[in-house]
């Protein structure tokens, strides 16, 4: 498989097969991702990794606190900017009528969206789950580097016959997941990632986002 071929095969997986996910082929995968780009060779990503008991104790833990926490703790960050214009706001839109769509759960249906919200918390049912920080003393370039990373690690996945799901979601539990992983105070929670199996039989899975046309955000000088 070559680089184009993992940029097109992979995609947000939000449905996984109870399949294990052996270590090695965890930790290969995280080795190989620390060769790309940072600058001044920072290398400012921080990853932990949670499978089998481990995981299943950190999801009942959100599990419990999801009942009087549904849109969890809060972030420590914007994942969105809170006024977002077209055709940014637009799109992201379209990405979740698409979703919902996709799973036959249509608008008006407040607790159907917010229950299938909530499987972000399960890790959509991956067998293995990530957490990524990154110092808190580090600036933008320092947090594309961290991105470069994540990017590396689903590339990589592909690559192995598994699938991945980076979820933002997960900064919105920044305190339970200090908590349990015992994060260093001078760490910042970014993101998660679910890693594991596709279920390819799971209509969520049959989603796959559009992009925008190529004069959109390309302007080629000089040929």
């Amino acid at each position: 498989m070559n680089v184009s071929e993992a940029l097109d095969k992979r995609m947000s997986v939000r449905a996984f097969v109870d399949k294990p996910v052996p270590r090695q082929t965890v930790e290969d995968i995280l080795l190989a991702a620390a060769r790309s780009p940072s600058g001044g060779n920072l290398q400012p990503w921080h990853v932990w990794v949670m499978a089998g008991e481990k995981l299943s104790q950190f999801k009942s833990i959100v599990a419990e606190r999801l009942k009087d926490h549904p849109m969890g703790e809060g972030t420590e960050y914007n994942i969105y900017p809170p006024n977002l214009t077209d055709p940014y706001k637009t799109r992201r839109f379209t990405n979740g009528e698409d979703l919902y769509r996709t799973l036959g759960i249509p608008r008006e249906d407040k607790q159907a969206r917010l229950k299938q919200f909530a499987k972000n918390f399960e890790f959509f049912g991956a067998p293995v789950g990530l957490i990524f920080a990154i110092d808190r003393q580090m600036g933008l370039g320092q947090w594309a580097d961290l991105g470069m990373y994540i990017q590396s690690i689903m590339l990589l996945a592909v690559e192995k016959g598994l699938s991945t799901c980076p979820q933002e979601a997960w900064a919105g539990w920044h305190k339970t997941i200090t908590e349990f992983v015992d994060l260093p105070p001078h760490l910042m929670v970014f993101c998660g990632m679910a890693l594991g199996y596709a279920n390819t039989d799971h209509p969520v899975n049959t989603l796959r986002t559009d992009r925008a046309g190529f004069v959109e955000y390309a302007t080629i000088l000089g040929f």
